[in-house]
């Protein structure tokens, strides 16, 4: 995968009200009025305006033409022009998909070195010039004509060159460039869709009546049971302290030989001054003697503390006499780790604000380095009660329908990018799944149709299916791209193959769980009613190996005014793989983190 720096031509049809700065507009406004509602109001000591107040409007910014403005962003490309006379420069703020074309004089750049000193792919310029309409046939809808140059960050020369040049560059370079890799019209373009997924997420709960609940990122349980997780410790710090602080340790049998020395000398000077008991000098001795008697105490029992903490010491780290780690040392005093999961601290206010959603980073120590993984995500997890699993397929399939339509009207611009350079399938995939009722069926029924394909058309899958296997991608996708053509709801999986909470079904096999697949990704969406009967979840929870002691609090929801309730879960990273067709997650997530790699 290559992405392109430069410019590419995408006008956006369909503006975000948040950016709608001019459609508001009267054309009869005054100029007055009309600038102030276009300068940025956080940018006002500049008098800024957001290039995307001016290019995504309706009218692609004719309402404005004849208008003073200022703007500033980064040099996209430029180019000189007349022999030298002026250039022009592809300006991008951010705020936008489409660059604003400036054209600057030679004489307005005299004053900051000239246009040489403008052109640089990476320079920063804040420009003071009027909105014009560009000649017949140019791509602009509108351009500005430079007036003033207020502020020129230049490329600076020298060995070191800004190292996002205009030809493609690919996604693996860009991943050592993450500082500046934002900058680029791919990064961009995800970043401004992920920030619209992530509005149209808040939209659809806070519509529907969700709490937003901020659940913890430090936890002592382990969500999904599986054991790969980043714990969290002071240990190995102090340990390091202790080390860099390394002295020899103190001869506890010569200060104990001291002390006890020292308590004969005590005995001897209060012999000697009951014998001469109006000899103030011997008196005063005593009290010399004494305080050295507990200046040696103290000192033997600092270095007998000192010589047990070191005996209990194993690598640097507080033992158990069993050699086990003293976890009763640590900052939490219990084992803690980073969170997988804020599902279960979610099912506790969901059992008492009814419906609730949660929208964080989540943590797995897991050592893959495939493009489908990272060690740091967020996730979408709604919770809600009185709920069945029917209740949370419904909910689970309108929140991906609200995200493709909320994308669809509001980032046009991004998503006619994505078609000409990622995905052509892009904008198509996305109507098809926000206008097509999701396909229902069993896990047992899905396998019975992956076991035909297999038998009766050839169909060759990498991993095996069987009834109580879990499906791969592949035979996810198939079920959703191939097969039935629109998003699938595969629900009741096999027991052994699901997590501890996930509400048991009379059939003694099966517990209610789903899965949402949808084209290009596979799953997209696991969610389960959640087991609500105390009996059956202490079972579960012991068939699993797992503690009862660190459920304690999630038992409880169980034996006080236990409720039936469902709730799923959503890889926000996937949702957002799946709207731009990028074939790497590590490209949707700003700073992404996976094995051997958190850098920045």
């Amino acid at each position: 995968m290559e992405v392109h720096p430069g410019p590419v031509s995408a006008p956006n049809t369909t503006p975000d009200p948040i950016q709608q700065g001019m459609a508001g507009l009267a054309v009869e406004g005054s100029t007055m009025a009309q600038k102030e509602e276009v300068v940025a109001k956080y940018s006002s000591s500049y008098g800024r305006s957001m290039m995307g107040r001016l290019l995504d409007s309706p009218d692609g910014g004719l309402q404005m033409v004849g208008q003073t403005l200022t703007f500033g962003g980064w040099v996209k490309t430029g180019r000189e022009q007349g022999a030298g006379a002026f250039a022009f420069l592809e300006v991008n703020d951010g705020s936008t998909f489409t660059n604003l074309q400036v054209m600057v004089t030679k004489e307005i750049a005299e004053a900051h070195g000239g246009l040489k000193s403008l052109v640089s792919t990476g320079t920063s310029i804040l420009v003071k010039g009027t909105v014009e309409k560009p000649p017949e046939g140019a791509k602009q809808t509108v351009e500005l004509k430079a007036i003033e140059i207020l502020h020129l960050g230049q490329v600076v020369a020298g060995s070191k060159s800004y190292p996002l040049a205009k030809k493609k560059q690919s996604m693996e370079y860009l991943r050592e460039k993450m500082h500046l890799r934002a900058r680029t019209n791919t990064i961009g373009a995800v970043a401004r869709i992920r920030n619209a997924l992530a509005f149209a997420t808040h939209d659809f709960f806070q519509k529907h009546g969700f709490l937003y609940v901020h659940t913890p990122l430090i936890t002592a349980s382990d969500c999904e049971g599986a054991g790969e997780m980043f714990q969290v410790t002071t240990l190995l710090s102090k340990a390091d302290e202790m080390a860099a602080e390394a002295a020899p340790p103190a001869d506890v049998d010569s200060l104990r030989e001291s002390a006890s020395q020292q308590g004969a000398a005590v005995k001897q000077a209060k012999d000697a001054a009951a014998a001469d008991k109006g000899n103030t000098e011997l008196q005063q001795a005593v009290t010399q003697q004494v305080e050295a008697l507990k200046q040696a105490k103290a000192n033997l029992q600092k270095a007998e503390k000192q010589q047990q903490e070191r005996t209990s010491m194993v690598g640097g780290l507080p033992r158990l006499p069993d050699g086990s780690i003293d976890y009763s040392k640590d900052f939490f005093s219990k084992k803690a780790f980073m969170t997988v999961s804020g599902q279960l601290n979610g099912e506790y206010y969901a059992c008492a604000l009814s419906s609730i959603y949660t929208f964080g980073p989540t943590f797995r120590a897991e050592d893959s380095h495939t493009s489908r993984h990272l060690a740091e995500f967020w996730m979408i997890e709604p919770e809600i009660a009185y709920c069945q699993l029917d209740d949370c397929m419904r909910c689970a399939e309108d929140y991906v329908q609200h995200c493709c339509r909320y994308l669809l009207e509001r980032s046009r611009g991004d998503l006619k990018f994505i078609v000409e350079q990622i995905d052509k399938t892009a904008i198509q995939r996305l109507e098809h799944v926000a206008n097509t009722a999701f396909k229902r069926l069993s896990y047992t029924e899905a396998v019975e149709i992956l076991e035909e394909a297999i038998k009766i058309k050839k169909k060759k899958f990498e991993f095996k299916v069987s009834w109580g296997v879990d499906l791969s991608s592949e035979h996810e996708r198939y079920l959703t791209e191939e097969v039935f053509q629109q998003p699938v709801i595969v629900y009741n999986y096999p027991k052994a193959i699901k997590a501890f909470y996930m509400r048991a079904n009379d059939d003694g096999r099966t517990v209610a769980a789903m899965d949402v697949l949808v084209p290009k990704v596979g799953e997209l969406i696991g969610g389960s009613q959640r087991e609500e009967r105390l009996e059956v979840l202490e079972e579960r929870l012991q068939a699993s190996g797992m503690p009862l002691e660190p459920y304690e609090g999630y038992l409880d929801l169980r034996r006080y005014g236990t409720v039936p309730h469902a709730g799923f879960g959503l890889g926000f990273e996937r949702l957002i793989l799946f709207a731009t067709g990028l074939d790497n997650i590590r490209e949707v997530i700003p700073f992404p983190r996976w094995p051997g790699h958190a850098d920045y």
